[in-house]
């Protein structure tokens, strides 16, 4: 198993594009988007964590987003309801929105983790997908929570085929 220090410099790597030790026939521990389960975990963990923090009195369904951004950067968020639902704010926009005020508009997202506190299924809503979209690569990977538990994985193409762009 690898160390908390190699897990990040592996998602680093891939992040920025450096992929060459990943170049090899696929292995049952290595995803088509190049990461290693140990990799998703850790971004799940992240997202799973930050999930803690979420402000859902009134659903009380908690969500986090980790963003893996281009970068090798890490940039997490929570949902945020309000009384007014149409007000309320999604983890995965939060941690964008995060992103984006920390490292600028030109950031660019590697990988977006979901995950939630409720043990449900947790797919980015319509919305999320159109804002994953504006800042991703077409290399940019989704995960995020099955009804069944496992974790579901997408590519920004696969999860937002006729998709609405500029």
């Amino acid at each position: 198993m690898q160390n908390r220090d190699s897990l990040w410099m592996g998602l680093a790597e891939l992040a920025t594009g450096n992929r060459s030790r990943y170049l090899h026939p696929m292995t049952s521990s290595l995803h088509p988007s190049g990461f290693t389960k140990a990799q998703i975990d850790e971004l799940l963990r992240l997202a799973s964590q930050t999930a803690e923090h979420a402000y859902a009195p009134y659903s009380h369904f908690r969500v986090g987003a980790a963003l893996l951004l281009t970068s090798g950067e890490i940039v997490c968020g929570c949902n945020v309801e309000n009384a007014s639902y149409r007000l309320t704010c999604c983890a995965e926009q939060t941690a964008i929105v995060s992103a984006v005020s920390q490292y600028g508009p030109q950031i660019k997202l590697r990988a977006v983790a979901i995950a939630n506190l409720n043990q449900a299924a947790s797919s980015p809503c319509g919305a999320c997908r159109q804002t994953i979209l504006e800042f991703a690569t077409p290399d940019t990977w989704i995960f995020f929570p099955n009804a069944d538990g496992t974790v579901a994985h997408s590519s920004i193409r696969e999860i937002l085929p006729f998709a609405f762009q500029l």
